[in-house]
């Protein structure tokens, strides 16, 4: 590769061998220097490229949503939780390809994802609108992956779902609960959940290097095993009560990396048989059947907005990545509300 001058172009071209056939492009100037520069940082392209490029804008407009989803499905797998997996993205993806079959992605178009929403919304609402945030991220994930141009969701607005304030229980409640439950691993568990509000994945993969006695904190840790939420850690001071059961349990002497819950060592515990077993003791305690595991969370947030404590200091005990989360919890702040309506 080398630079020559001939009568035809003012310019420098830069002459270059493409399987053996001599092939020249110009270097647009008139300056050696500047010439020398061009011939420095250029990089010829062999034929095979352009074909190379051909069939791999032949895969990306072929592609279909069965074959799209089980990439999707592996990015989700490396980035995100598996309950984020199982709970939004393989029921969203399960009713779409239901809808449509597996058509290319080129060819699922507004229209369809239209009545496909429609559709949805008119069996459930809340499935709808769980269907439409997933599968948009999904598809702006397509984009960037350059299998398609534009997102087909983006001119459909997303499915209103009725709003209704979180159920949550007092500790009187709370009480009640525990005092028909039978097992005392899950006494411990409903406890702690209700006087931190850490969410049941982060409770059950609660390890003893989380916890700080002489400081009296546990701080929320991500690592190969585990990740919270928004892979955010953050620090919950620990309620007396709470204190109490760590204490009784460390006793017995434990290793720093041991799970802090559990039946069996080092094995976590089952999420659904948790949830199950908290719903179990709400009903044998004939209180509102919507009372759920998620509740305790709730009740944990209900209580310190209730005693004055600021949303944005809620936000961050609950590991909220966004205040508009924690303002569901706003219509607590009576004394806010009653001083403002004062002031009229």
């Amino acid at each position: 590769m080398f630079l020559s001058k001939d009568s035809k172009s003012p310019y420098f071209q830069v002459i270059y061998f493409v399987n053996g056939k001599r092939t020249k492009i110009s270097t647009k100037t008139k300056n050696r220097k500047e010439a020398a520069k061009f011939l420095k940082s250029f990089v010829p392209k062999s034929k095979e490229q352009p074909q190379q490029e051909a069939q791999l804008k032949e895969k990306i407009t072929t592609i279909k949503l069965n074959e799209f989803y089980e990439e999707y499905k592996t990015f989700i797998n490396n980035t995100y939780s598996e309950k984020y997996f199982l709970k939004a993205v393989k029921p969203s993806f399960a009713a779409l390809k239901k809808h449509i079959n597996d058509l290319p992605l080129q060819m699922i178009t507004t229209r369809i994802i239209d009545q496909f929403i429609s559709a949805s919304a008119a069996s459930s609402k809340h499935s709808a609108s769980l269907y439409y945030r997933t599968l948009k991220a999904a598809f702006n994930k397509a984009i960037v992956w350059n299998y398609i141009q534009e997102n087909p969701f983006n001119k459909i607005k997303a499915p209103k779902v009725p709003k209704s304030f979180p159920v949550f229980i007092s500790e009187s409640e709370l009480l009640i609960i525990l005092s028909n439950t039978q097992m005392q691993l899950m006494k411990d568990i409903f406890t702690t959940a209700f006087y931190t509000g850490m969410r049941l994945g982060e409770l059950l993969n609660m390890r003893w290097n989380w916890i700080n006695f002489s400081e009296n904190i546990i701080t929320i840790k991500n690592s190969s095993e585990f990740y919270s939420k928004n892979k955010r850690e953050r620090i919950i001071p620990v309620h007396p009560k709470v204190s109490s059961i760590l204490q009784s349990i460390y006793q017995f002497g434990k290793d720093q990396n041991d799970l802090v819950f559990f039946r069996k060592k080092n094995i976590k515990l089952n999420e659904d048989f948790v949830s199950k077993q908290f719903k179990k003791a709400v009903r044998e305690a004939n209180l509102n059947d919507k009372i759920h595991f998620h509740s305790l969370r709730h009740s944990f947030a209900s209580a310190l907005v209730q005693r004055g404590i600021s949303l944005y200091a809620v936000k961050e005990l609950l590991g909220h990545g966004n205040i508009k989360t924690t303002q569901i919890y706003s219509h607590l702040q009576k004394d806010n509300l009653m001083a403002a309506v004062n002031l009229l």
